[in-house]
């Protein structure tokens, strides 16, 4: 059930958005407990003035090689579940592909269960 949107700057390899989107979608199943065959990711690339962030916001201090992952999700996770999925996720992209934990921005975004439609036209969940 989640969506994931991952934005970067323009230049990385085809290899390198991979392993972003696999990195994120392995946390999402060890820490959040998706179903390993529910992937469905955007990846997308910006020109520099097209992705805008302060490089020290909270004292951290970003590159520009800064990584925006947002995850629609189904509410309900609880919080101790989600410092983990934080934690996994910056593990996991400074394994591969060697992005630093402080280039990692991440934004849940939960919704009601039932404003889901994976084709056809159908609510799986609505009746749930």
């Amino acid at each position: 059930m989640p969506l994931v949107r991952i934005d970067l700057r323009t230049g990385k390899s085809e290899e390198y958005r991979k392993a972003l989107g696999d990195g994120v979608h392995c946390a999402i199943v060890e820490a959040l407990g998706a179903p390993a065959d529910d992937r469905f990711q955007v990846i997308t690339e910006h020109p520099a003035v097209g992705l805008n962030y302060d490089p020290q916001y909270l004292g951290i201090r970003r590159s520009d090689n800064v990584v925006f992952v947002q995850v629609t999700l189904s509410a309900g996770r609880k919080p101790m579940q989600k410092r983990k999925f934080y934690k996994r996720v910056t593990e996991l992209l400074a394994e591969s592909p060697g992005v630093k934990p402080a280039d990692v921005v991440i934004n849940l975004v939960e919704v009601a269960w039932e404003n889901w439609s994976f084709g056809n036209g159908e609510a799986p969940y609505m009746d749930a």
